[in-house]
């Protein structure tokens, strides 16, 4: 059975292209749900119209299906609430040079 903590594992493993931060640490994922073999992901980019999206999400499909048990993987995009640097963890806003 799949766990949330290990699709959290997993997108770690999922790196925004232009920062080199993961897309956890960036506070993209607002939620992560597993129900049977569905796992369901509510995340944000960090604007509207981001052109990294495409590869983000490409990145997380091909992460979802290194977890045994996977069949399927939603993910949903949501801007409500927008992304900003509040959202970004201690250990990614030290890399970035923020803190």
């Amino acid at each position: 059975m799949i766990t949330e903590k290990e699709v959290y594992e997993r997108l770690k493993k999922v790196f925004d292209p232009e920062l080199h931060i993961n897309i956890v640490d960036l506070g993209l994922i607002y939620e992560v749900g597993v129900k049977g073999g569905q796992v369901n992901i509510l995340m944000t980019l960090t604007f509207p119209g981001c052109p990294l999206g495409v590869v983000i999400h490409k990145e997380i499909k091909e992460k979802m299906t290194t977890l045994q048990g996977v069949k399927e993987t939603k993910i949903n995009i949501t801007f409500d609430p927008p992304w900003d640097f509040s959202k970004v963890s201690e250990e990614a806003k030290a890399t970035l040079g923020i803190i």
